[in-house]
């Protein structure tokens, strides 16, 4: 598979990058979340197969940033526009999906806040690496 932005390495970096965040996001948030999603410790079944699930899904989305980024042109994959790409993927899609889906699924906005940054985060970190790292 190739075109502009896909950089095996920086997709990696990217995911692995992620990850990262979202393990010390989630465990500095971990009471609030919980409570925002309705659920005790008890409850939370947090497992190998979870994890390695989360992972897998970050690597897809690693690859679709990248995706995105290298479509704006071979010289166009900065670190800016990774980071803006990242952005207008989060606004676009990732939080208005998820404002809608916690609306129907009768969560408090701040479930959907912490789980926003939390995408957030994770988007942003992916765009700025992949940018920063080009072809």
């Amino acid at each position: 598979m190739e075109f502009s932005g896909f950089n095996p390495l920086a997709i990696g970096i990217a995911t692995v990058a992620a990850f990262v965040f979202g393990s010390v996001f989630y465990g500095t948030l971990a009471k609030p979340w919980m409570r925002a999603a309705g659920i005790t410790p008890e409850e939370a079944k947090m497992g190998p197969s979870l994890f390695a699930m989360t992972f897998a899904c970050e690597i897809v989305m690693a690859i679709m940033v990248a995706g995105v980024i290298g479509h704006l042109g071979d010289d166009q994959i900065t670190l800016r526009n990774g980071v803006i790409s990242a952005l207008f993927i989060w606004l676009g899609f990732v939080i208005t999906t998820m404002i809608v889906n916690h609306r129907y699924g009768g969560k408090g906005w701040d479930l959907t806040l912490i789980d926003g940054a939390h995408w957030l985060g994770v988007l942003l970190i992916m765009g700025a690496i992949i940018g920063f790292m080009g072809l």
